[in-house]
């Protein structure tokens, strides 16, 4: 008898958590660039993979105030498979996870009320609320069957004009990315990549000029067939 797999008759008890990625690009209309790190080779999830800024929603995302939010059209194609609650707490997450894994602000000049979440607290001593009116929703993933976490990514395509400061300067990132660098759109695919963010870089390379929200959000879940797909299309 042949011995099943997990798959095949076990549900998957790893919850999907919401997340959020940030594809920083600059010089897009010439030779485009963008940021992207490396995982830890202990990480439980993608160890040793080159990725970008991102990572799970935490509980205090949903009540931290924006000084701008996403355009309408984002907006509303967030909320197709989102509470709104869980809108608000996408894009704040999107620039907490920027903040925290490369030191970089996306934010705007303002004063927080009240009590501020403790993973924001270095955030909001800088005099910025977190801002993502330049931020277009462009992608969306959801972790396959069998990983060790998995999670419902929301990738927001961001200009590297919308940060505040220098776009070089990672002296406040965290840990959690090494080896952090600005690298060209096309040489971005050389690196050790997850399948995904292979296919990722293919969309954006597709829309890296467009001004506006691009015509559709594709949205991948990574089912067995879909998977064969994007192998196709990612390495062809």
């Amino acid at each position: 008898m042949t011995t099943a797999s997990r798959r095949d008759f076990a549900p998957d008890v790893v919850p999907i958590k919401d997340a959020a990625t940030v594809i920083l690009v600059r010089d897009r209309l010439s030779q485009p660039q963008v940021l992207m790190g490396k995982r830890g080779s202990r990480a439980a999830f993608m160890p040793s993979k080159f990725v970008f800024p991102g990572g799970a929603v935490d509980a205090g995302d949903a009540h931290v105030p924006l000084a701008g939010r996403v355009g309408p059209v984002c907006a509303s194609r967030l909320a197709e498979a989102a509470a709104p609650d869980r809108v608000h707490a996408l894009q704040a997450a999107a620039v907490r996870e920027v903040w925290e894994e490369s030191g970089l602000l996306l934010g705007a000049p303002g004063a927080w009320q009240g009590e501020v979440p403790g993973d924001w607290a270095d955030f909001s001593a800088r005099e910025h609320l977190p801002c993502t009116r330049n931020f277009r929703y462009v992608f969306r993933a959801i972790t396959p069957l069998g990983a060790p976490r998995r999670f419902d990514a929301r990738f927001f395509l961001v200009d590297a004009s919308a940060v505040v400061g220098d776009p070089d300067d990672f002296s406040l990132a965290s840990d959690e990315l090494s080896q952090l660098q600005w690298i060209d759109l096309e040489q971005a695919c050389g690196l050790d990549l997850p399948l995904i963010t292979e296919v990722v870089l293919g969309e954006v390379a597709d829309i890296i000029t467009l001004e506006g929200p691009p015509a559709c959000v594709p949205c991948f879940r990574n089912d067995d067939e879909q998977l064969a797909i994007l192998r196709r299309r990612a390495r062809p």
